[in-house]
């Protein structure tokens, strides 16, 4: 049963699938075989993207996994005793089905009260920038993938758990034909990773009109595009700094880093509004999804300062279309009605981030973190809104 009862459904807009082995190789084209594979290493499983050991994701087999929820007192009131990750984490826990299979973890949505969800892969995630100088690379591996979410989670569960497909975009034909193939298969919501696309020539927005034959497909289609926290190469730039390439580790406590955290995401939306792509589609569905909504403010402050010495170089007042194109699904610390006040309450996604350590042990207790909202706004916020993105 759940802990608490509701008066109205809850729509989770970030829950996480733990992905097995073969997630990755079991569709790979034999011309690749080799560019991913799990090896060990002392005694422990890595994976090794082209000869690359990773640590990207400690045990990346995820037979054992955090604690859901081990981080949520850790990002809510800090670590003033400075305690390591290992300590704020604690002991690992043996997987269990439902964070590997549709079926199991149905019924632990019924335990939790959470009626529908969208599903997100886990180490999906380090793909695509691992593979930046290899555009066919990329895209056979990541529709490899999709193969093995749509075998093992399909991609709509009984209209109540949608399992986003990941939409990589380096050449843009391979990226329609994906996204065709998906929506084949019943996709309501695609990943795409919040960075700028890496194709032969190099990197570029995939908000500029090269890429207007993919935005014209999820517009027409009705699919939503949530933009999901990945590695989006950022740690670039940071390297830039700190005079040393080193691989992104998301789960190492990097001070400087953590500065800059959500760059990627607030260059990924200002994109597309400076460079036209929500001119162009002004009905696409766009949702950020665990980047949190520290961003937004200094995002829209910005927007309106340009907008103010340069009008000419907007369609429209480039606030107000952020306002009413962008959702966004707010951080358990952040200030969830302040976010309310900045985009507006229809804008505001519940996303637990369950079973990750980051996110909620019990998504439903997410209600208790809105503050002074009233119930209707609660009602939007908790599955009201997504449902308009995502009717059943």
């Amino acid at each position: 049963m759940p802990s608490r009862e509701l008066p109205f459904p809850l729509f989770d807009a970030d829950n996480h699938l733990y992905e097995t082995e073969d997630a990755f190789t079991r569709y790979l084209p034999k011309e690749y075989q080799g560019a991913i594979e799990y090896v060990q290493v002392r005694g422990r499983t890595k994976i090794a993207i082209r000869g690359q050991i990773s640590d990207y994701i400690p045990n990346p087999t995820f037979e054992k996994v955090a604690r859901p929820g081990a981080q949520e007192d850790y990002f809510k009131n800090g670590n003033p005793e400075g305690k390591s990750y290992r300590e704020i984490v604690g002991r690992p826990i043996e997987s269990i089905p439902a964070f590997r299979e549709p079926g199991p973890r149905l019924e632990l949505m019924d335990e939790q009260g959470i009626s529908r969800s969208l599903m997100f892969p886990t180490l999906a995630s380090l793909l695509e920038d691992r593979m930046r100088d290899d555009p066919e690379l990329t895209h056979a591996a990541v529709h490899s993938l999709n193969r093995w979410l749509d075998d093992v989670w399909s991609f709509n569960y009984r209209d109540r758990i949608y399992t986003a497909p990941v939409i990589t975009l380096p050449i843009v034909e391979e990226a329609v034909r994906e996204l065709e193939w998906c929506l084949e298969r019943g996709a309501r919501v695609v990943l795409v990773r919040p960075a700028p696309a890496f194709g032969v020539s190099g990197p570029r927005s995939v908000a500029l009109p090269e890429f207007d034959p993919f935005w014209k497909l999820v517009q027409d289609s009705g699919t939503m595009v949530a933009f999901h926290s990945s590695d989006s190469g950022y740690q670039r730039y940071t390297a830039d700094w700190e005079g040393k390439q080193r691989e992104y580790l998301p789960f190492t406590l990097q001070p400087f880093r953590e500065i800059g955290q959500w760059r990627a995401i607030e260059d990924t939306v200002a994109s597309l509004i400076c460079h036209g792509c929500l001119s162009r589609f002004p009905d696409l569905k766009i949702a950020t999804i665990e980047t949190g909504s520290s961003w937004v403010g200094p995002l829209l402050e910005k927007l309106r300062t340009t907008f103010k010495k340069m009008p000419q170089g907007f369609q429209e007042d480039p606030v107000e279309q952020m306002r009413r194109l962008i959702h966004v699904s707010p951080f358990i610390e952040d200030d969830m009605a302040g976010l309310a006040d900045l985009l507006g309450v229809d804008r505001v996604l519940f996303g637990s981030d369950f079973p990750h350590p980051e996110g909620k042990a019990d998504p439903i207790t997410y209600v208790d973190d809105l503050g002074h909202l009233d119930e209707p706004a609660k009602a939007k916020i908790m599955g009201g809104n997504l449902s308009r993105l995502l009717p059943v």
